[in-house]
């Protein structure tokens, strides 16, 4: 009896089909995607990391929740141990490795988020990366993620062609526009999250 594409190599996370495929993995990305029908009144997707740390997830929420909560454990620590705070890389990082360690093992399953760590440094200013449940990890102008993501990366592309650097309320108006677009639908000021983080200011 045939058990579709997955031809019985799906049935751990670390068996390679001979196409050099890892089915679980992929599995994980399909249900990043498929995630929706919530009640967005108690659902949130944007999380402070610390102060001027912030991260997106995308996904399955109590996933979500435990990188979030393991993530914020893990800036604390680094602030704690080395005197200032977490760059942003460093936390990106930090999750991708995460993520990839849970594609290692037969005992876990990998963990079903999209993560998008943003925040301003005082070496590099504004950065933005992209975590995956396979363990990659991106620096980013601007990027999306979610069922529609694509078409929504395609937006930004046009819109930033000509004009990389945007102020404060052209980034917001260009992030509004990327959700109505591929959305198409009007939203009101209730109906969406924002998430923004300021640049670290030193005490004397």
């Amino acid at each position: 009896m045939s058990r579709g594409s997955g031809g019985g190599y799906d049935r751990h996370i670390t068996i390679f089909s001979p196409e050099g495929r890892l089915f679980q993995v992929e599995y994980t990305f399909k249900a990043v995607k498929a995630v929706g029908l919530l009640d967005p009144t108690n659902i949130t997707h944007l999380f402070p990391v610390t102060k001027f740390l912030g991260l997106l997830a995308t996904g399955i929420t109590a996933d979500a929740r435990t990188l979030v909560q393991l993530a914020r454990n893990e800036a604390a620590e680094f602030r704690y141990k080395y005197g200032y705070e977490m760059h942003v890389d460093v936390l990106a990082r930090w999750i991708a490795d995460k993520s990839q360690f849970y594609t290692q093992h037969a005992y876990m399953r990998p963990v079903g988020v999209v993560a998008m760590v943003l925040g301003i440094d005082d070496e590099n200013g504004p950065r933005l990366f992209k975590c995956d449940p396979a363990g990659h990890f991106f620096g980013h102008k601007a990027t999306s993620a979610g069922l529609k993501e694509q078409e929504a990366i395609n937006f930004l592309e046009n819109k930033m062609k000509n004009h990389l650097e945007f102020s404060y309320d052209e980034t917001v108006q260009t992030a509004i526009c990327a959700l109505q677009f591929v959305l198409q639908e009007d939203f009101k000021a209730n109906e969406i999250e924002l998430f923004t983080v300021a640049v670290p200011v030193a005490v004397l």
